[in-house]
This record gives C-alpha cells, sequence and structure tokens, in this order.
C-alpha cells in the first residue's frame, strides 16, 4: 500500500493542476446537486419492529386523520377562575377556532369538552390535529401555528403551541466557527507557516464541502434525521485538518531532509498517507457497523458520516500533494526555506533547524518522565480516569422531550406551561391503539383496556376513546404522573403493555413519541455491549496486523475502553447529574440522548486508532532498526508528540464549536467527543502508552511465529517502500 500511495502522491503532483481542477469540479457539480436534489430531513426517530411503531402503522393504515403530527396549545388565564367565566370560555372557543383553520391542520378541541382544564381554572389545553406527520409539515404551516393566539394575549392571556410539530432541524451558526478559527491558529503555530497553516485548512474545507453537498443531495432519495448532517460535519472537518496535517508535516520533514518537493510528497503520501488511509479505514468500519444494531436513522447517520470521512482520506491523499506542489518550499518557516534552497542536492538541512527533530523539546522531555516513572504514571492514571468514570453506571438513556429543550424557546415556553397547570405528565401522554376485526369486537374491548390502564399504577387520567368512521380502531389518550424522561413513566409503559396483553377479540398496542422513545433507547442499549465487543475486537485485529504484535492491541483495546468509560462518566455527571452544567450552556440536565454512547464508541474508536497508530508506529521502526524498547518509546514520542498534540487540540476546537449550539443533542455529542478526543490523545495515549510500552520491553513485541506467518502484512510503516527507495539517490529539482 504505501507503494502505491507514494506513486499516487508523485502522479498528483506533477499533474496539480488537472487534480485541483477536477476536485473543484466535483465540488461545483455537488453542490449544484445538493441545491437541486436536496429533501427535507427528519426530526421523528422510528423503530421498525417495535410495538410503538406497529402501532403507528396501523394508525396509518386504518385511522389516518389520528396518524398525524399532534400540537397541544398551553393557554392561561390571566387569573384563577377566569376559564369558567363567559369572557373567558369566549376567548378559549375564539383560540379553537382560530386553531382549526390553521393550514395542514384537520381540526382542534375544544378544552372544555375533553376536561383539559385545571382544576383552578386557569390553564387549559387546545389539542390540535394535522393532517400530515412532523417531517412533512412545512414551515410555513409551522410559523402560522406557532403564531395563534395573538388576539388573546392582546387580552392578556398567554398562549404557548407546543407539541411534536413544532421539531425542527438544528440551525448551523457562527458559534462552531470559532472551533475552526482555533484548529486554524493551532495549526499556525504547529506549522510557522501561513501558507502551510491555510492549504491544510483548504484541502479539509474543500473536503467537508463535497462531502455535505453529496449528503444533501442524497436527501433527496433517503430519509437523513436531522443530526446526521451535524455528525457529518463534525467528523469531516475534524479529520479532514487532521489528515492533511499529517501528510503536510511529513512532507515538510522530508524537505528538511533534502529531497525534491516531489520526492517529499510521494514519500509524505506513501508513509503518513498509509496511516491515514488505515485510521480513515478505521473510522468508516466503526461507523459503517452500526447498521449491525438495525436501526434505520442509526444507520443512515453512521454511513453518512462515514461517506464524508471517506471523501476526507481521498482528499487527503490527492488534493493535498497538488496543493503542496503550488506550494513548493513555502510550506515551512521562512527561516528556514533559504537553508532548503541552499542546500546541496540530498543534503539535509540539519536537526538543529528542525524543532520536531530536537531531542531537547517536550515530546523528548514527556517521554524520558513518562519511561522513568512509569509505576507511577500509570496508576496516577488509572485511578484518575477510574474516579472520572464513576458516574458511568448511572447513565441513562432517551429521547429528548419539549422538557429539556432550551429556555425561552417555543417547546419549552409551552412545556413548562402545561407542566406548570397539569403536572409533566401532560407533556408525554400515550395513546393506546385498540384495534379489532370489527367494530363490535373493539367497542366491547375499550372498557376493558380503559379499566386495566386505570388500575395502573402512575396513571393520571385515561382520555375517552378517539373511534374511526368504520369503529373498528379506537384511540385512547393516557396521562401519567410523571414526565417523558422519568424512570416511573419506563415502568409505566411495560406495566400498561403487560396489563392489556391479555385482551381477547382485539390487538392493543401502546405507542406515542414517550412510548417511541423508551422503545429506541431499550433497543440502544441492548446493542451498545454487542457494538462494544464488535469494536473492541476489531481494533485488535487490526493493530495486530499493523503491528505485528499481540500485547500492542491488547494494551490498545484496553486503553479505548479506559477513554470511554472516562467520556461517559463526565458526561453524565454534567449532562444528566447536571454537575458544571453552567459551564457547557446547558439549561436543564436529562437523560442522555439515547444514540450517544454508541456513536461515541463508533467515532472515538477510529479516532484512538489514529493517535495510537501515528505514536506507536514510530515506536516499532525504530526498534526494528536496533534501538533498545526504551529508546524507541522515548524516539515515537518525541518525534509524535508534536503532531498528535496539534491534531488532538484541532480535533477538540472542532467538536467544541458545537458546544456552542442551543439544541441539547448536538451539545452532547460535541462535549462528549471534545473530552473523549482530550483523554484518549493525552492521558491513554500520551501517558499510559508510552509507560505501559517501556515497561513490557522487548515482549511488547512478540508475535508468535504461526500468527506471523497467518496474518498478511500491510506495511503501513512503508517497511517496501523503504526498500523500493533504497537503491535510488533522490536529486532536488
Amino acid at each position: 500500500m504505501a507503494t502505491l500511495l507514494y506513486r499516487l502522491g508523485r502522479g498528483a503532483l506533477r499533474r496539480r493542476r488537472l487534480v485541483v481542477a477536477l476536485w473543484l469540479v466535483v465540488l461545483v457539480v455537488a453542490g449544484l446537486a445538493a441545491a437541486t436534489l436536496r429533501g427535507p430531513t427528519a426530526s421523528n426517530f422510528t423503530m421498525p419492529g417495535t410495538e410503538s411503531q406497529r402501532a403507528l402503522d396501523l394508525l396509518a393504515d386504518q385511522f389516518p386523520a389520528a396518524s398525524g403530527a399532534t400540537g397541544s396549545i398551553a393557554v392561561k388565564a390571566p387569573a384563577d377562575g377566569q376559564l369558567a367565566t363567559p369572557e373567558g370560555q369566549a376567548v378559549v372557543q375564539e383560540l379553537v377556532q382560530e386553531a382549526s383553520t390553521l393550514p395542514g391542520v384537520v381540526g382542534a378541541v375544544n378544552p372544555f369538552q375533553v376536561g383539559a382544564v385545571s382544576p383552578n381554572g386557569r390553564y387549559a389545553l387546545v389539542q390540535v390535529q394535522f393532517a400530515t406527520g412532523g417531517d412533512e409539515v412545512t414551515d410555513e404551516q409551522r410559523t402560522a401555528y406557532e403564531e395563534v393566539g395573538a388576539a388573546a394575549e392582546a387580552k392578556g392571556w398567554q398562549v404557548a403551541p407546543g407539541g411534536e410539530v413544532l421539531g425542527g432541524e438544528p440551525e448551523i451558526g457562527s458559534t462552531e466557527a470559532l472551533g475552526v478559527l482555533v484548529a486554524a491558529i493551532v495549526l499556525i503555530i504547529t506549522f510557522g507557516s501561513l501558507v502551510a497553516a491555510g492549504m491544510t485548512m483548504l484541502n479539509a474545507l474543500i473536503g467537508v464541502g463535497v462531502g455535505m453537498a453529496g449528503l444533501f443531495a442524497l436527501s433527496g432519495v433517503i430519509e437523513l434525521t436531522s443530526t446526521a448532517p451535524i455528525l457529518a460535519l463534525m467528523l469531516g472537518l475534524a479529520v479532514g485538518i487532521d489528515y492533511s496535517l499529517f501528510i503536510t508535516s511529513r512532507h515538510r520533514q522530508n524537505l528538511l531532509e533534502g529531497l525534491s518537493p516531489e520526492e517529499a510528497v510521494g514519500r509524505a503520501v506513501g508513509t503518513a498517507g498509509s496511516a491515514v488511509v488505515f485510521a480513515g479505514a478505521t473510522v468508516v468500519i466503526a461507523l459503517a457497523g452500526l447498521a449491525v444494531v438495525n436501526i434505520p436513522f442509526l444507520t443512515v447517520m453512521g454511513l453518512a458520516a462515514a461517506g464524508t470521512v471517506t471523501i476526507a482520506v481521498l482528499v487527503a491523499i490527492t488534493l493535498q500533494p497538488a496543493l503542496l506542489g503550488f506550494a513548493g518550499n513555502r510550506v515551512l518557516p521562512r527561516r528556514l526555506r533559504s537553508t532548503v534552497d541552499s542546500a546541496a542536492p540530498g543534503e539535509p538541512v540539519g536537526e538543529e533547524t528542525l524543532p520536531v527533530e530536537d531531542r531537547s523539546g517536550f515530546g523528548f522531555r514527556w517521554a524520558r518522565f513518562v519511561t522513568r516513572f512509569r509505576v507511577p504514571v500509570i496508576l496516577v492514571s488509572l485511578l484518575g480516569l477510574g474516579l472520572l468514570a464513576l458516574p458511568t453506571p448511572d447513565m441513562r438513556l432517551a429521547l429528548p422531550d419539549a422538557s429539556t429543550a432550551t429556555e425561552g424557546s417555543p417547546a419549552r415556553v409551552a412545556s413548562d406551561l402545561t407542566t406548570e397547570g397539569f403536572g409533566p405528565g401532560f407533556t408525554g401522554r400515550l395513546a393506546v391503539v385498540v384495534a379489532g376485526d370489527d367494530a363490535q369486537a373493539t367497542a366491547a374491548a375499550v372498557p376493558q383496556v380503559t379499566a386495566m390502564i386505570q388500575r395502573t399504577e402512575n396513571v393520571l387520567a385515561v382520555a375517552p376513546p378517539q373511534l374511526s368512521p368504520d369503529g373498528r380502531t379506537a384511540l385512547l389518550g393516557v396521562v401519567p404522573k410523571t414526565g417523558p424522561t422519568d424512570e416511573a413513566t419506563e415502568t409505566l409503559v411495560h406495566d400498561v403493555r403487560d396489563a392489556v396483553g391479555g385482551v381477547k377479540g382485539a390487538d392493543v398496542l401502546l405507542t406515542g413519541a414517550t412510548a417511541i422513545g423508551i422503545d429506541v433507547s431499550e433497543k440502544l442499549s441492548d446493542a451498545l455491549p454487542i457494538y462494544l465487543l464488535l469494536v473492541v475486537g476489531l481494533s485488535v485485529l487490526l493493530l495486530m496486523l499493523v503491528f505485528r504484535s499481540l500485547l500492542v492491541p491488547l494494551k490498545a483495546a484496553l486503553g479505548f475502553l479506559l477513554t470511554v468509560a472516562a467520556t461517559f462518566g463526565i458526561t453524565v455527571a454534567i449532562f444528566q447529574q447536571g454537575h458544571l452544567a453552567d459551564l457547557v450552556g446547558l439549561d436543564t440536565p436529562a437523560p442522555l440522548v439515547s444514540f450517544l454512547p454508541i456513536l461515541l464508541i463508533g467515532i472515538l474508536f477510529g479516532l484512538a486508532m489514529d493517535y495510537e497508530v501515528f505514536l506507536v508506529s514510530r515506536m516499532r521502526e525504530d526498534f526494528v532498526h536496533g534501538e533498545t524498547a526504551r529508546e524507541a518509546t522515548i524516539s515515537g514520542m518525541g518525534h509524535g508528540a508534536r503532531v498528535v498534540t496539534a491534531a488532538a487540540l484541532i480535533m477538540m476546537s472542532v467538536f467544541g464549536g458545537f458546544v456552542f449550539l442551543e439544541d441539547p443533542i448536538i451539545k452532547s455529542m460535541g462535549f462528549a467527543l471534545a473530552i473523549g478526543v482530550a483523554i484518549d490523545a493525552f492521558v491513554v495515549r500520551m501517558t499510559i502508552v508510552p509507560a505501559v510500552m517501556s515497561l513490557l520491553g522487548d515482549r511488547a513485541w512478540w508475535l508468535p511465529r504461526w500468527l506471523n506467518r497467518a496474518l498478511p502484512n500491510v506495511d503501513i510503516e512503508g517497511e517496501g517502500l523503504r526498500e523500493h527507495l533504497d537503491d535510488r539517490t533522490p536529486t532536488r529539482v
């Protein structure tokens, strides 16, 4: 692979104008396709095969009028008892009439007819039924719904439209651009050259532009959840910058060793590019592996992110060499350019002028410290990560609801007003579908189901049934005493299903946004251990191929588990338990979004393998060439620390930029990824790994002979390329 990439890098530099032109054409074509073919994103999370989804499918088939999105308008009178007055009833009736005539609305229910009035006579709930699902409600329809009640508000009443119809796509604004700005500053400091930093950033931006445009173009034929593009953007930016950074760093080092720009690019792509391809492949495999969980929206999220990572790899090994060809020696700091230009062909500039080769630098000094005090360093690191992981067993998963939305948002205002007037259960009502073979069977089953549910603990009320036109299907509303993400509500869902499971003559299915969220969370929780085992097993196998060792892959996998546990612990402590929540701008602590842990495992796995490869491959290279295990560890850390530090800071900056978004789902994803990268890069890979490697000594590289013969040689370190180049004497041009 290294030899193939070496030729690819040289070819891209020679034909740099053609390569750049082709990528620009791809970018323009993808952009035009996105503009013309882009479809809407989905904010719902469906789960085929679950009871809640079967109920929705049944409603769509037999009771279409009740299968659309629902809204709930919370109304608060200026004073207690005012709803009972003729003036108050007139205000509510006017509001109901206005809501029923909104575009896209089938009808609105007068709260006095169904008893949706608080005991103190101050609060009321107007139920609104839309003709289509939440994702099919247009922006114009949603805006009209949000503006309902202006006349009542002019009289001093508070009107707060809410419900599932308000779900929308998170907005991407200027806040996450701060992360990109910080990444650019890190690049400038790392390279000491605006040209090198700008070229690396430009390369990454072109790659993420192509990836995102292609993703939006496909959204016309596949259903994307609203968070899928955000995840793809996060990863595309982060890995795009990092992969270009690795190749540019190796290219600069090759120039300082006296190689011509063409030869320097070829060897950079052949060596660092091999690691980039491997690292990108691990991320893609881990993300595509989400398909094994068999959850459609999660599969789409994983494949969308995997697509942007694939584009980032292709851009790094083709477009980046072309751009480096245009830059020439300007990728070096000014103080080194004249030295390189005046050096004789093949003459290295000298270690004293190359910062990463300075063995008195921080990377070498840190490696010496870690290897000298390896046992205390390992114990302290493990203790620290263990303490951070303590909240992990308390982790709870749920889909977000309006009660955790940003304070001041329409959904949150409606949720708070509903809770204030009626209690938390009214913000997450359940729906029970009763479907008989005929109208008589359904009519006979409904009283039985109602009585069983009313006897169930934690049920506050059961609404009268709504019947389909043919009478075969009935819809019962169930109000819990607790909120949608409360553990007691989860228990209630199971209790209701157990209670009505024995009803004869009709199918009885429990659904609703709350039930769907519980079903999704449980399915993901059950899949989490299986996926974690798959990822850990994959990491051991891949690293065994790369490093020809048994202990190095096992050490890497254990380090990955430490990263995951500590990251989960910190995220639970802040986002679920509320500790230091103000630091991340979190309004309301809540259970973690149900798909966060499994996504975090997949993404951090690939990123962890990045740092493992870039650090340990140099250790193995030096060990194979005769250095002792301790010397090889120090050398590998010293040469790789600067680049890995820069790469980690860039990823943390990009991910951290998304913490400033108001959407709690995106905020938690950005935070968890940023913290996970920090822990894995600085605590696990740059502290525990060199300490353990020096402790293992020569045993770290042991591999049974039979296994060594059985494993294919992927040559990620470019040994075959070095043999190919041994007899060649590169010349400068």
